[in-house]
């Protein structure tokens, strides 16, 4: 009988799309990851990061958490869960000792001794080992110095990044030499193609780091935070992306989970594609054109899909805006719902506005979004590539104190 690994990652629980609250999304997803693993008959499941959507989950998404554990154990599946940039590690590591117990080890941040990463698992007289690295913050890699240079900050980031990973491999062989190997990270590795609904890290992705600091001592790297699946660098250097569609950016991604089986001292590599539970769909044209595709929407997906308008006319004429408007303020119908709409009309009156958001309200931008809209109002402003990259080091810092205290 050989191991089986199932990686997954980015699941967002408590996740909300313009109001609309995903929590039956990832249901119908958690039922799917359990039939998984019982019929895979998976051995371990490995979750690399951003388990929640926000640092202080709501009762209910710690609710839903707890339920899908509560699911697992009669599969006796063993669970590794790390932190990512979302998750605040005291929230993660509160049930650490009881989870344990249950062979559910979980990694909030990271510890003071390397040695609390690594998980031996042995499965009929088979081992793998695995390193369970959380999203590396700052302070875990780096010393700020005073007076260095935004230039200065991205390397020594990089640099603290690709040493950690250098310990953990050193670390690896000297207690666990020949014994097949598995890191787990979360973080943004260059080259990886991203979407909307990624939350930047390490200083606005600029000190994304290469594939090549994992070395060649892992068999296999579970990558997390980039919501699409992909290879980075090399087949076994994998971000196996979020369950679910988490922003219309993702609405043409096919979501997976990655499925390891042990062979020897090697890892058989696959994928297995999640059910789409919901459709996140654009519809473009004119406004006849798409009221023309909303009366014959037809869809079988188990839960409503959620639809964005995007609507071009030639000349501005407001009773376009107001039949727009009427689009989405209607009830929703029996197979989708009209989450936002936008016009832009070609030929444009001077002094006026053309362009209409609905759907949208402040609670809907992130902090970096309205940054740059306020700094695009500022005629005077000719180079705000320096303001723009100072405004993230600050929200960096600010997310990062706010998760460790």
């Amino acid at each position: 009988m050989s191991i089986k690994i199932l990686h997954t990652a980015d699941w967002h629980i408590g996740k909300q799309l313009l109001k609309v609250d995903f929590s039956e999304d990832m249901d119908l997803f958690f039922e799917w990851l359990i039939n998984c693993i019982k019929d895979n008959n998976i051995n371990v499941l490995l979750m690399s990061g951003d388990l929640f959507d926000q640092a202080n989950p709501s009762q209910a998404a710690m609710k839903q958490y707890y339920s899908f554990l509560k699911q697992l154990l009669p599969l006796k599946c063993k669970v590794i869960l790390t932190g990512g940039n979302h998750d605040s590690p005291y929230v993660i590591n509160a049930p650490k000792e009881l989870l344990e117990i249950l062979e559910i080890k979980v990694v909030g941040g990271v510890p003071n001794d390397i040695s609390e990463l690594f998980v031996e698992i042995e499965i009929d007289n088979k081992k793998i080992v695995v390193a369970a690295v959380p999203y590396l913050r700052d302070k875990d890699i780096r010393n700020a110095l005073p007076g260095e240079s935004y230039a200065d900050k991205i390397e020594l980031i990089r640099s603290g990044i690709a040493n950690y990973f250098a310990n953990i491999n050193e670390y690896y062989t000297t207690n666990y030499d020949g014994i097949p190997f598995i890191v787990m990270a979360h973080l943004f590795a260059q080259g990886a193609s991203i979407s909307e609904s990624e939350r930047e890290i390490q200083i606005g992705n600029q000190a994304g780091v290469e594939a090549k600091i994992f070395g060649d001592t892992p068999n296999y790297v579970a990558l997390g935070h980039i919501h699409k699946p992909q290879i980075v660098g090399q087949s076994n250097i994998r971000y196996s992306g979020s369950p679910i569609q988490l922003s219309f950016s993702e609405k043409e991604d096919q979501k997976e989970v990655v499925i390891l089986e042990l062979e020897g001292s090697e890892f058989n590599i696959s994928s297995l594609p999640i059910p789409q539970f919901r459709k996140l769909v654009s519809i473009k044209g004119s406004i006849v054109e798409v009221n023309k595709i909303l009366s014959d929407y037809k869809s079988e997906s188990p839960l409503t899909d959620l639809i964005e308008l995007l609507i071009e006319e030639e000349n501005e004429n407001i009773e376009h805006i107001r039949m727009l408007e009427e689009l989405l303020t209607s009830e929703a119908h029996t197979y989708y719902q009209i989450l936002k709409g936008r016009i832009n009309f070609k030929n444009k009156l001077v002094g006026t506005s053309v362009l209409l958001n609905a759907g949208e309200d402040i609670g809907d931008f992130r902090p970096i979004q309205l940054f740059e809209k306020r700094l695009e109002q500022d005629d005077s402003l000719e180079d705000t590539q320096e303001l723009i990259l100072a405004f993230k080091e600050i929200l960096q810092k600010i997310s990062d104190t706010a998760l460790t205290n």
